[in-house]
């Protein structure tokens, strides 16, 4: 009983001691000098998005992702933050990043980081997008999102208030899918001998959401936690050996019309994502009134 309270306590002083230095490393983005405490926020919706996704940005615009001064009321209002995630290109500064920057001066939705852009460099893209998301705003929950994917916010935040007194808790549609050792296969795992026939029970890419003592756990020690070929095997394999909270909610796996009735997480094409808007999306009285 004893040895069972002093592990407790040692769990609760390292858990103390992250925080403490993931804090200390926020102050590398905020102002010494204006010596506010940090707002409070629900959660933070990072949008993964690439340079040549623009349709993808507008369609969300258009639907589920709340608009000017209505996208500052949720901010206000519910603590909740929204943005569209990217990098910068190779040659930084040239006719892409100009691109985002033009967009950038329209919408002001987005969260740009110290990242080269690139489809294999996804592993290293979230552990940055949780790093600067977490000393930037200070929120329960960090989530990430695909930008194809069509979101019931208030859903979202519904699922995510019933979870809010476990301190680290990783929620997403969980899967277990075959490894593949194929070379030049989808989805092929170079590190494939490591893993056998299965990966371990992660959630999948498009959707997921991490508690902060999990977001500050990745901020403090990203240097060391291994990438591999797919984000989604990444970012569970980081949580392996911790004392994690793994909820599999099946609200956050992919759903199609008319199977989408009360899903966080509608699967569209960009073609489709107004029929499948007006279809399954919840409306923003339901963004309002979730009781966060």
């Amino acid at each position: 009983m004893e040895c069972r309270t002093l592990d407790n306590k040692i769990s609760s002083l390292e858990t103390k001691l992250v925080a403490a230095k993931a804090e200390r490393q926020s102050l590398l983005y905020s102002s010494p000098a204006s010596g506010n405490v940090r707002r409070k926020y629900f959660m933070v919706i990072g949008i993964n998005t690439a340079f040549s996704s623009r349709k993808r940005r507008d369609s969300a615009r258009a639907t589920w992702m709340p608009q000017g001064d209505e996208r500052k009321k949720l901010e206000k209002e519910k603590g909740i933050i929204i943005r569209f995630v990217i990098g910068h290109s190779m040659t930084a500064g040239g006719i892409l990043d100009k691109a985002i920057e033009a967009e950038e001066m329209t919408y002001g939705d987005f969260l740009k980081l110290e990242h080269v852009e690139g489809h294999l460099e996804l592993s290293a893209k979230t552990k940055t997008y949780f790093t600067t998301a977490l000393a930037l705003w200070d929120a329960e929950f960090y989530v990430k999102v695909d930008d194809d994917i069509h979101v019931n916010i208030g859903t979202l935040a519904t699922i995510l208030a019933g979870r809010h007194m476990s301190p680290r808790v990783y929620i997403g549609c969980m899967k277990s899918g075959p490894v593949r050792a194929k070379r030049g296969e989808k989805y092929h795992e170079p590190e494939y001998w490591k893993f056998g026939d299965k990966y371990f029970r992660h959630a999948m890419g498009q959707l997921y959401a991490i508690s902060k003592d999990l977001t500050t756990y990745i901020s403090v020690n990203q240097r060391v936690l291994h990438k591999y070929a797919n984000e989604d095997v990444s970012l569970g394999s980081w949580f392996i050996g911790l004392d994690v909270k793994h909820v599999d909610d099946r609200r956050l796996c992919c759903e199609m019309p008319p199977d989408c009735e009360w899903k966080a997480r509608i699967c569209s094409s960009v073609d489709r994502i107004m029929e499948f808007h007006k279809n399954c999306g919840e409306g923003s009285r339901a963004l309002w009134n979730a009781s966060i």
